[in-house]
């Protein structure tokens, strides 16, 4: 019984830090988003940005980002391509599912096929950033029908979703505690997107809250829980040898998370990849030089037509 007097010191620092941080209701998002921004996969609700005509491209967003982080490219990609920018699971404005299959990468990958089905399409290219990368390169191996080419933006390893859960995890309500007293509060976020660029001007209020808001949504629980608790199995390994797709790599060489590098050797390895290094850039190319990346991928796509 030496655990009681720590409990009780914990229950009421934790009912103070689980009030820090309020969260939206799925109900209010549902009235304020218009419904043709969502696609039902299975009993889900999943939540896209959608413009333009002519071939698929779909846009993966990173860990802790969502549709939002891809604003600034959207539009420019939406002259020349039908664009779907969509919310993985425990992100933006999906749905958040209970169940931890959800959140690993087959559970992704599914929601995206899942929301391309829902579209009537078939094939699309794919952009992914980092979380988002290693999303797209997961669904390249296992789903090569399914992928015309694809863009890598400072891309995670294919690994990276199962490789950064932790133990610590698995104890769901103290770690639920901690993203809702300090992780999702705005100097928390404005922190990680200063580690995240090159020129720290560019984090404005307007920035952290724009991803915040996309963040404290109901459901942070079974998400955060299903994105960091161990894994049950043995994740499977991904051959980047295998993906012989057109693949288009970009990189910020000033990226402290994930060094130009490792982006370059990973590169390497895929046999039909183009690596590109854009300088003064982090690991945020949409938020620090969309014109630039846009530069990149537009020929790059519209050399992989048809």
């Amino acid at each position: 019984m030496r655990f009681l007097p720590l409990l009780l010191l914990a229950l009421p620092l934790g009912l103070f830090l689980s009030g820090c941080v309020s969260l939206r209701p799925f109900s209010e998002i549902r009235k304020e988003v218009p419904e043709d921004r969502f696609v039902r996969v299975g009993d889900q609700l999943v939540h896209i940005e959608r413009a333009g005509a002519g071939e698929p491209v779909v846009l993966l967003h990173g860990f802790g980002a969502s549709t939002w982080a891809w604003r600034k490219v959207l539009p420019g990609l939406a002259k020349e391509f039908d664009v779907i920018a969509i919310d993985l699971n425990g992100f933006g404005y999906t749905e958040r599912p209970r169940d931890r299959e959800s959140y690993t990468r087959e559970g992704q990958a599914r929601l995206v096929l899942g929301a391309l089905d829902a579209l009537g399409i078939e094939k699309a290219h794919f952009v992914g950033h980092s979380y988002g990368g290693a999303i797209t390169l997961w669904t390249a191996s296992r789903h090569r029908d399914r992928v015309r080419s694809i863009v890598l933006v400072d891309s995670a390893a294919p690994t990276y979703p199962e490789d950064r859960r932790s133990g610590l995890a698995a104890f769901r309500t103290l770690s639920l505690l901690f993203v809702r007293g300090v992780a999702l509060r705005p100097g928390g976020i404005r922190r990680a997107l200063e580690r995240s660029v090159y020129d720290d001007s560019i984090v404005t209020p307007e920035l952290v809250q724009g991803y915040l808001d996309r963040l404290r949504i109901e459901g942070l629980g079974d998400a955060y829980y299903g994105l960091t608790a161990p894994s049950r199995s043995r994740p499977e390994i991904v051959d980047l040898r295998t993906i012989d797709v057109p693949a288009l790599v970009i990189w910020g060489a000033e990226d402290e998370l994930i060094s130009v590098h490792s982006g370059r050797r990973a590169s390497s390895l895929l046999p039909r990849s183009t690596f590109v290094v854009l300088d003064k850039t982090g690991h945020l190319p949409m938020e620090e030089r969309p014109e630039e990346l846009l530069a990149l991928m537009l020929p790059f796509l519209e050399r992989q037509r048809g």
